[in-house]
């Protein structure tokens, strides 16, 4: 008798890994700490994402059929998707960059500390432990002074090896790529960009709806 199995991918941590439960650890302590504005905790994670233009000009959908997209496309490059998740703040922004060096990630990150994050005493950031997420990709990115500033209001906490998924910012990217990305042929930054701001609007929505419900809920009658 025949039966039909499917294959689940999982990241599998590693067993009896001290390190691994040491920074898993962290990090959960990091979530259940209390919502703190002046302190706020900050994820992030980061994709690459390929590029394809359409040779072809797409048919428009119609009420018979729905868009008609040729098979033949052209491959544009590279280009590299950083999201960045404030849980507690229910605020996530994406940006897309054309590379994923240093200097990239460190122009990022201080573009939140010196604009949303310019008031706060200490922002928490969790993230993985690429090479590229480190104090020196400040110096060597920015004048000595502006670094030392940038990272002394940062407290890095690492999440495990084959532990990325306790990193919020990447079920938000799961979340973006399933919804804006999968499926669709980005061609430019650009678009990339627009992917993004339709998430952030459509989940602006769902919060709406969410808080327009619980406050009926919540309503008495007397």
């Amino acid at each position: 008798m025949g039966t039909k199995r499917s294959i689940q991918y999982w990241v599998i941590p590693p067993e009896d890994n001290a390190e691994f439960v040491a920074n898993m650890e962290d990090v959960l302590d990091v979530y259940s700490r209390p919502y703190a504005p002046n302190v706020p905790v900050l994820c992030m994670d980061e994709q690459p994402v390929q590029l394809v233009e359409e040779v072809n000009i797409p048919i428009a959908a119609t009420r018979n059929h729905p868009q008609r997209v040729g098979y033949e496309y052209k491959r544009a490059g590279v280009a590299n998707i950083f999201m960045f998740a404030e849980p507690l703040a229910q605020w996530r922004h994406v940006s897309v960059r054309e590379k994923k060096t240093k200097v990239d990630w460190a122009i990022e990150m201080a573009t939140l500390l010196e604009g949303r994050y310019g008031n706060c005493e200490k922002v928490i950031v969790v993230c993985d432990n690429l090479n590229t997420h480190t104090k020196g990709a400040f110096y060597e990115t920015f004048e000595p002074a502006r670094a030392r500033t940038l990272v002394s209001r940062i407290d890095f906490h690492y999440t495990p090896k084959h532990g990325s998924w306790l990193n919020i910012a990447e079920n938000e990217l799961s979340s973006m790529t399933r919804q804006c990305v999968a499926g669709r042929r980005i061609a430019t930054r650009n678009d990339g960009m627009a992917r993004g701001r339709q998430l952030r609007s459509k989940r602006r929505r769902m919060a709406d709806e969410d808080r327009r419900r619980s406050h009926k809920t919540n309503i008495r009658l007397p």
